[in-house]
């Protein structure tokens, strides 16, 4: 057989050193819907824990809401459940321009084209936008599916030091003579949870003549005033050039992404995008369910209201009780570790106590930045928190890293 014995040798020892490093990455098995009490199993079939989720996106607590549910199950009767076919053959229905419609709307663009993902819209983005004789410009802290689709354009990709001004300025500078220039970042990073100066960014763009491309996955439905995005945030609405985005998270939480911004690059996607062309719609019963998403957010701020307050009281009451977190104004709350094993066994131990928050460490984030994200949702009400915050605090006595800095820390367990 082709896989010999020596490959299969291979792959075991490399498997086992991650395991050895404290840095194997295990799936839990959820048993019941996504919401802010979930039941949950380790992959070693041991009996269902209640436990409280503290790291999902369902940031506005839509994934399981009674209305999104039914206007799915309207969506399945109505329009069945895929169309087995992709847009530009027999792949489109009329909820699907609807929702584009919808989304163009609400985030104050001029037109809207879907994808199964978002990773997919940042898969196909770059690469039906620019050749080589144009320059991609990123933020060096953008998500991994941005990084995956600049690696499939032929145009050339430099970097500027995270959310430094002056460095994008001397980059676009230093590209000036590219046919397109594109400023490309995250609108909330998802990692840190801080926030993109798009104003600036705004501003440096159009000195520079270049595009500006904002992957907002993050903040959709509940970042800014009326949760419009880190556009609205930052007071840049109509001057970004090439939104994505996701439904995957606070938008419902199912599936399916877009590339949202001006009309023509919309277009070149629409002809273009390899994803868009060689992948099915979004199903039928998604594109139903987000539509109702949107009704709900159509109808009053209280949801990223209670999102706002939540985040507020779970950062102040980490922060008060002497861990080090990175500075944010978004509900992505990191919890510094530094170390991966610590990360880990900090995480088995929440599990223990009742709350569900993983782990992260090399590569998902840069070696010596493990951490634990938690992540706030309009699904939890004060006494999740209050919950979570007496495990997190009895777990950070047991380790004895409360009121340490973080130099204090990588002295007691290493990077």
């Amino acid at each position: 057989m082709s896989y010999s014995d020596k490959m299969k040798t291979m792959y075991q020892e490399q498997l086992e050193t991650i395991k050895n490093a404290g840095i194997f990455k295990e799936e839990r098995y959820i048993h019941s819907s996504q919401a802010a009490d979930i039941e949950v199993e380790f992959p070693t079939g041991s009996d269902l824990k209640k436990v409280i989720n503290m790291c999902a996106n369902n940031y506005l607590g839509l994934s399981s809401h009674p209305d999104v549910i039914k206007a799915a199950h309207t969506g399945l009767d109505m329009r069945g459940y895929g169309m087995s076919s992709v847009r530009f053959i027999c792949g489109t229905q009329d909820i699907h321009k609807e929702l584009e419609s919808k989304v163009t709307e609400f985030l104050g663009t001029e037109d809207t084209i879907l994808f199964p993902s978002c990773m997919d819209a940042n898969a196909g983005v770059f690469e039906a936008l620019l050749t080589s004789e144009d320059i991609m410009i990123s933020d060096r802290l953008v998500h991994a599916s941005i990084i995956d689709g600049m690696r499939l354009c032929s145009a050339e990709h430099d970097t500027f030091k995270h959310s430094n001004m002056e460095h994008l300025e001397q980059k676009l500078q230093l590209h000036q003579n590219k046919r397109i220039k594109m400023v490309i970042t995250d609108g909330v990073f998802s990692m840190d949870g801080d926030i993109a100066k798009l104003d600036e960014m705004a501003d440096l763009c159009q000195k520079y003549d270049a595009l500006l491309f904002v992957d907002d996955s993050h903040a959709s439905g509940f970042i800014g005033k009326t949760g419009r995005g880190t556009h609205e945030y930052c007071n840049a609405i109509g001057k970004i050039d090439i939104i994505t985005t996701t439904f995957g998270k606070a938008l419902g939480g199912a599936s399916g992404g877009c590339v949202s911004g001006r009309k023509e690059i919309v277009e070149m996607c629409r002809q273009k995008a390899r994803p868009y062309l060689f992948s099915n719609t979004i199903a039928p019963v998604v594109v139903s369910g987000v539509l109702e998403v949107f009704n709900i957010l159509s109808g009053n701020t209280e949801r990223r209201d209670k999102l706002e307050k939540n985040s507020d009281y779970w950062r102040k009451g980490l922060s008060e009780a002497g861990f080090v977190l990175k500075d944010g104004d978004s509900p992505i709350v990191p919890v510094m570790l530094f170390n991966a094993k610590l990360a880990q066994d900090f995480s088995k131990d929440l599990f223990a106590e009742g709350i569900y928050a993983i782990g992260f460490f090399f590569p998902v984030v840069p070696n010596g930045q493990a951490r634990i994200r938690t992540q706030i949702s309009a699904g939890h009400e004060i006494h999740h928190l209050d919950k979570a915050l007496e495990a997190f605090i009895k777990i950070g006595k047991k380790y004895e890293i409360l009121g340490l800095t973080k130099q204090e820390i990588i002295a007691k367990y290493g990077l």
